[in-house]
């Protein structure tokens, strides 16, 4: 029997619509065989599922349908809006959580992310035509919509041939973009998602996005 799944949408727009959808599995410790962790990952086939061992300590573990990650954004994002925690702990390291009105926010090491190509377009009409390319490579397609602004439009593909062809907002990667452009951009990714990256020049950089059922 499976336990509670509380699923959201991560990194909607300011309307509340598009977003992530995540599933957040509040008492993880009920399956902590990763074995079935993974199969439970596998069958609900979303970007990512997050499993909360610890609601106290704010210990959390993360799986796409095919692997388990020592990182990511959106379901640090989902999962500290739903337990309303200040702070997370996973195989990375430790995630400090804050709020600004809306907007849920993570500081984490871009570094922590797994190694994906950031491969950047012309134009937003260019990275809106591109067709979903053949699994082996991570890529995250980007463009500037205003560049003076900071506004980027972005599509992501995991290439993992697990299911998930796209990903409709990937938050590790706009960690990464933010840190390798060195300033902060509000993203459009996917069919019309939000998030907001800076990096801290130390290491570190925020994400942050809203977050709704």
């Amino acid at each position: 029997m499976d336990p509670e799944i509380t699923l959201v949408r991560v990194f909607t727009d300011a309307d509340g619509n598009h977003g992530n959808v995540l599933a957040v599995v509040p008492d993880g410790a009920a399956i902590p065989d990763p074995t079935r962790r993974q199969e439970l990952a596998r069958r609900l086939a979303l970007s990512e599922t997050i499993f909360v061992d610890d609601p106290q300590r704010g210990t959390v573990d993360i799986y796409t349908p095919s692997v388990r990650l020592p990182f990511a954004g959106y379901p640090l994002i989902g999962a500290a809006w739903v337990l309303g925690a200040d702070r997370l702990v996973l195989e990375a390291g430790e995630i400090p959580v804050h709020r600004e009105g809306e907007l849920t926010w993570i500081t984490a090491r871009p570094d922590w992310a797994l190694p994906r190509t950031l491969r950047q377009y012309a134009t937003p009409e260019e990275v809106a035509a591109l067709t979903v390319p053949e699994p082996g490579e991570w890529i995250y397609a980007w463009a500037w919509q205003d560049e003076s602004a900071g506004l980027v439009r972005a599509r992501a593909f995991p290439g993992r041939g697990d299911g998930v062809d796209e990903d409709e907002a990937t938050g590790a990667a706009a960690l990464q973009l933010a840190e390798q452009l060195g300033r902060q951009v509000t993203i459009t990714q996917g069919t019309g998602s939000q998030l907001f990256a800076r990096p801290l020049g130390d290491g570190t950089a925020v994400l942050g996005g809203r977050v709704a059922r």
